[in-house]
């Protein structure tokens, strides 16, 4: 008989834990910009979140057309973790200075989230 090997099954981004992490990420950076929109915070503040929500949709874009297989001469985890690094002092920044001065309950909602 001739040996058969499994096919490897690969789960789909979706469903994957960093799948998970990242559409939550997703979920609270959509939610911080929507709150500063609706509180009419500063402009920084906005075109922040709104950058960091650009960069999380195309890196979800990227890993659910497995372009990262397709495009191996870049090392994506390593990509990744730099923009996750970038990402966390920004919306640092951000949140402390929403929360700083006198602001609306939403500008600190938004600082919060």
């Amino acid at each position: 008989m001739a040996n058969v090997q499994p096919k490897i099954k690969h789960r789909p981004f979706c469903f994957s834990v960093k799948g998970h992490v990242k559409m939550l990420r997703l979920a609270l950076t959509v939610t911080s910009m929507t709150l500063f929109i609706i509180a009419e915070a500063p402009e920084p503040y906005i075109v922040i979140t709104g950058f960091e929500v650009t960069v999380i949709l195309f890196f979800i874009l990227l890993y659910i057309l497995r372009l990262d297989r397709l495009m191996k001469w870049l090392f994506w985890p390593l990509l990744d973790i730099i923009n996750s690094m970038v990402t966390t002092v920004f919306m640092l920044i951000v949140s402390v200075l929403a929360l700083i001065p006198e602001t609306t309950p939403l500008t600190v909602g938004g600082g919060l989230f």
